[in-house]
């Protein structure tokens, strides 16, 4: 099961950690928040309220905001 990447297309984050993440060969599935008002509402349950960019859904069900490709790489491992 792959990793659930919440984004904007504007965030700079965002566009760091895919690229960290593709070539790690780490698959993702990419959700778009603006786009998306249930992915939105989602983002804002785990970040006390905010729309905070990238928030990582991994497969155990545990998220993380704008976490490291190495915190990425060591939730996976586990």
């Amino acid at each position: 099961m792959a990793v659930t990447m919440y984004t904007t297309i504007w965030c700079g984050y965002c566009q760091r950690l895919k690229a960290q993440m593709s070539r790690e060969g780490i698959e993702f599935t990419e959700v778009d928040i603006e786009r998306d008002p249930e992915a939105a509402a989602f983002v804002e349950s785990v970040n006390g309220g905010n729309q905070t960019v990238p928030t990582l859904l991994f497969p155990d069900g545990s998220a993380a905001t704008n976490p490291s490709i190495k915190e990425v790489q060591a939730r996976l491992a586990s």
